[in-house]
């Protein structure tokens, strides 16, 4: 069983194909898998570094990591995905962990925040992160606010 091998990257950093298959994984994920209708480029990927696990260098888990002050007053992750095939298997666990704490480094911060869609509430605080606030509706999925901190 190969490994996964895990990179960061800022946007300008990401190869054509690179950022061709995190779209790509991002679409069948927020669009297809989850019947929702939005407009996944947001323009925050500038401003964002890309976290990305590949397997046979193919995309398995993916995260944006976006600096304090973009999309809340702290850092702030989003955009958590697994392949479909990749579920199940700890990445996704795996990929978080390792995701805070490159966010609290990238951004020498001691908080992240992040906007949960409210069935993965279990699966964050399991990571550390505790709810803030009540539910919400974004894209019609009910989500939640939750904070990290360190």
């Amino acid at each position: 069983m190969e490994a996964i091998v895990w990179k960061l990257s800022s946007f300008e950093e990401l190869s054509n194909r690179e950022l061709y298959e995190i779209l790509k994984l991002r679409s069948e994920v927020f669009v297809v898998e989850q019947n929702c209708v939005y407009l996944d480029t947001d323009s925050l990927d500038y401003v964002s570094y890309h976290f990305c696990g590949y397997k046979n260098d193919q995309l398995q888990a993916y995260v944006r990591l976006l600096p304090p002050g973009i999309s809340y007053d702290n850092a702030s992750i989003g955009r958590v995905l697994s392949r479909k095939s990749a579920r199940r298997t700890g990445i996704g666990i795996e990929l978080m962990k390792r995701a805070i704490l490159l966010c609290l480094k990238q951004f020498s911060v001691n908080e992240i925040d992040i906007s949960a869609q409210v069935y993965l509430i279990k699966f964050y605080t399991d990571l550390g992160f505790e709810t803030l606030g009540e539910n919400y509706l974004e894209d019609d999925i009910p989500h939640i606010k939750m904070r990290y901190v360190q």
